[in-house]
């Protein structure tokens, strides 16, 4: 059995400027198999993690019962980047090693690859989130955006508008698809028939606008890794409206919305977790209690926010 290690990282931490208390949550913490660098995560709905191995091209599959790791290889030259659980119950993964999407059947274990076309070239994939009509649009950071509806086999793939950068996604609770792009430092809905994209700016200039979320009221928190903050665009209104998180010169890469609508992003430069309460706008501390976490990625089920560091070769989870 792998060692589980319990933390109560942010009762070691007190209070932070800019912080509520600190929280009686604990973080507890799963050693995955060394040299995977763990990326992305996914909560599954049998209760098992779904997290990628980078490094080693594969799907890891934890139990959270027994601690135990198992892993599954997606082929020669995998580098997955991103892992969501699709509405068949599958892991969904956007592999940049494989240009291709993949998914994982969580029964059999069974890889099933769709590559992009080949006049599309590298696209260094990176996220994917499912529209409301069960097809699963992706980013890819040398300029790229798609659509493969899964059924037919369909794949259709455009150049983003600004060029290189698209990387976080997100579904709106309609069904509408959003990305951000880190390069262009901008927010683009997709146009679910057409493809167009639309590039919506944030008032703040060059911010690296890196990964996006919707709440339940389909208002976008993206998390800005140049300039730090925290930012909501309510499409509905047309209004933004940014948060500093505490400490020097913040680097906030991820950020999930969970099911009560708190926001959750991960600050490399504080090495850790932080969760958002847009009613009282106060934020909450998880440091890790180990150095270099590098957390880049939460996804969540109701009760437990999860999170893989990437360089501690861990997942992480805070439940609530």
């Amino acid at each position: 059995m792998r060692k589980l290690l319990i933390a109560a990282a942010a009762l070691a931490a007190g209070m932070m400027a800019g912080c509520g208390p600190a929280a009686a949550q604990q973080a507890q913490y799963f050693e995955v198999p060394k040299g995977g660098r763990p990326h992305d995560v996914a909560a599954a709905p049998d209760g098992t993690v779904w997290y990628t191995a980078q490094r080693t091209g594969k799907l890891g599959i934890l139990d959270p019962k027994t601690g135990r790791a198992e892993e599954v290889p997606l082929g020669e030259g995998s580098a997955p980047h991103g892992v969501i659980v699709g509405p068949d119950g599958a892991a969904w993964i956007t592999d940049g090693g494989l240009n291709a999407i993949v998914r994982v059947d969580p029964k059999t274990r069974a890889v099933k690859a769709w590559k992009l076309p080949e006049d599309t070239g590298y696209a260094n994939l990176n996220t994917a989130a499912f529209d409301g009509r069960g097809r699963i649009w992706f980013t890819g950071q040398t300029g790229f955006y798609g659509r493969l509806d899964p059924a037919s086999g369909d794949m259709k793939v455009w150049k983003a508008p600004e060029g290189r950068g698209p990387y976080g996604i997100t579904a709106t609770p309609a069904g509408e698809i959003y990305y951000v792009s880190l390069a262009g430092s901008h927010l683009a809905k997709v146009d679910l028939e057409s493809g167009a994209a639309t590039v919506i700016e944030p008032p703040t200039p060059d911010q690296g606008a890196r990964r996006v979320w919707s709440d339940s009221q389909g208002r976008l928190w993206i998390s800005e890794w140049n300039s730090g903050q925290l930012s909501r665009y309510d499409p509905k209104a047309g209004a933004w409206k940014s948060w500093m998180p505490p400490g020097e010169k913040p680097r906030t890469y991820s950020v999930y919305v969970d099911e009560t609508d708190k926001v959750w992003i991960t600050d490399f430069a504080a090495n850790a977790i932080l969760r958002f309460d847009p009613a009282t706008e106060t934020f909450q501390s998880f440091p890790s209690d180990r150095p270099g976490a590098n957390v880049r990625q939460m996804l969540g089920r109701p009760g437990e926010a999860w999170g893989a560091e990437s360089g501690t070769d861990r997942l992480v989870v805070i439940r609530y």
